[in-house]
């Protein structure tokens, strides 16, 4: 990732003055990150020597110099479309535009800069998104620096297993079914493990996930051998309704693959219509053991040899090996457009995003917790079926391909508001009212939803690959070929993919 940082950020950080505590902590943020290159650009130094102050510029530009330059820039000179944005008054409009053109033309991804006339400069050409001031940029870059933890909802707190109130109702249970369970809980808090943690209104934890990272054998009849494990010790949800199960999986999952680890399981004294047996079935948990007392050992493979995949069909794939997914030839592909807020909704932990309002009251946003998804369209398009590819672009302003995803099902023609929401229940963006009010018929597409892009791509990467010849403005079928371009350049990771 390449950023630029504008000449009065550097004059903030050069300057004699005392540095503002926000841009020393996004100083800090931007040195931790690994494979992120800050960047001046040669525009900020004729910048620079346009300031009045000489010793003020004799001293920044002297320093300038230690920042590496961004070389060969892009110059807006004969690009018209661009420069009829914007009235040139003076010679600082022609630097700011010059330094604008670089993100423009994906030269560099981002800019850091206090200069409110940029951010007005930026709007008029979509860019407001990748423009940045110091506090938006604390915002976007913070979550980079902790890359081994997933991104959850504001609402769901990662959180040390010491914080919790061993006294809490959701513990209740627990104590029942394992006597010796106090214990184990005291034990774990000293020794520094880790949670996700949704706590009420009341102040009572209404969701919990408690894991740990294992490099040993299983005990278990039969045993199973030492290997790197991800351990789901406790998972328990009183907040029903708000599919924070799926989250947790989610949750489970991504940590696995950020760290590098292909295991996951628990124990759990299996009952009669087993509602947790039923949820870690659905995303390819199996039961492999039996611990000495009776426990049942279920266990998920995030990567299993290829001829134990080979074996099932390739619709199945997803259902029992998730997030492996099929998308060779025999699976078509689409490309799906959808607002930012929608966007926002059902992606949380799609970076960056605005808050929405009832997340920052402590509440779910149910779609974004759900793996499996639901997409309302007044599209006509014909031919989607279960196991195709489902591949989601941002609109203005953001721009950008996105997200994938895999068709469960699809209903085409819908008419009847209660209909729809039968289909969709509480998986989609849109409200009951929404619904009511649409324009009928919809087609419904049901997806689960498998990765994020790497390297979300650009309007106008996808444009100069031929893949796009304009923004979408409907559902639209792309070549198999120009898929597995998206699928290298987006970074899809092609240890779960089968074709």
């Amino acid at each position: 990732m390449r950023v630029l940082i504008d000449s009065n950020i550097i004059i903030y950080r050069e300057d004699n003055y005392v540095i503002l505590d926000n841009l020393q902590k996004l100083l800090k943020i931007l040195n931790s990150i690994k494979d992120l290159v800050v960047l001046v650009h040669p525009m900020s130094l004729v910048d620079i020597k346009n300031d009045a102050n000489e010793v003020r510029k004799n001293i920044i530009s002297s320093k300038i110099l230690t920042y590496p330059s961004l070389d060969q820039y892009p110059v807006p000179d004969s690009d018209n479309k661009f420069l009829d944005n914007f009235k040139i008054y003076k010679t600082n409009d022609k630097i700011d535009i010059t330094i604008l053109y670089a993100i423009y033309k994906d030269a560099v991804d981002f800019l850091i800069t206090e200069d409110r006339g940029i951010h007005k400069k930026a709007k008029r050409v979509g860019l407001e998104e990748r423009v940045l001031l110091i506090d938006e940029a604390i915002d976007f870059f913070e979550p980079f620096i902790h890359d081994e933890e997933p991104v959850s909802p504001p609402s769901l707190k990662q959180d040390l297993v010491y914080t919790l109130n061993s006294d809490d109702p959701i513990f209740n249970e627990l104590k029942k079914d394992y006597p010796r369970f106090p214990e184990w809980l005291t034990r774990i808090k000293r020794e520094g493990r880790k949670c996700w943690v949704h706590y009420q209104n009341d102040e009572t934890i209404g969701a919990l996930l408690i894991y740990k990272i294992e490099d040993d054998p299983i005990p278990s009849i039969p045993p199973l051998p030492n290997k790197k494990r991800f351990k789901i010790c406790t998972l328990k949800v009183e907040y029903k309704g708000y599919k924070i199960g799926e989250l947790f999986i989610k949750l489970s999952i991504n940590y696995c693959i950020k760290n590098e680890i292909f295991e996951l399981y628990l124990t759990h004294y299996t009952k009669k219509e087993d509602i947790l047996v039923e949820l870690i079935s659905e995303y390819g948990f199996v039961k492999e053991a039996t611990m000495p007392d009776g426990e049942d050992v279920y266990v998920k493979n995030l990567l299993p040899d290829r001829d134990v995949l080979d074996q099932l069909p390739s619709e199945k794939l997803d259902e029992k090996y998730y997030p492996i997914f099929y998308d060779g030839q025999n699976a078509d592909k689409f490309l799906l457009p959808i607002y930012p807020r929608f966007h926002s909704r059902f992606f949380t932990d799609f970076l960056p995003r605005q808050l929405m309002l009832q997340e920052s009251c402590g509440s779910f946003m149910v779609e974004g917790n759900a793996i499996k998804k639901a997409y309302i369209s007044g599209s006509k398009i014909k031919g989607v079926k279960a196991g195709d590819i489902v591949l989601f672009y941002c609109i203005r302003p953001i721009q950008k391909l996105t997200s994938i995803g895999v068709v469960e099902a699809v209903y085409s023609g819908v008419k009847d508001s209660g209909q729809i929401m039968k289909l969709v229940g509480k998986r989609t963006v849109y409200s009951p009212k929404e619904i009511d009010e649409m324009k009928k018929p919809v087609l419904i597409i049901l997806f689960r939803h498998h990765f994020h892009l790497k390297k979300p791509l650009t309007l106008e990467t996808l444009k100069a690959a031929g893949i796009l010849l304009s923004a979408p403005q409907s559902i639209s079928k792309i070549a198999h070929e120009n898929y597995m371009w998206i699928k290298d350049k987006g970074g899809i990771d092609g240890r779960f993919t089968i074709d």
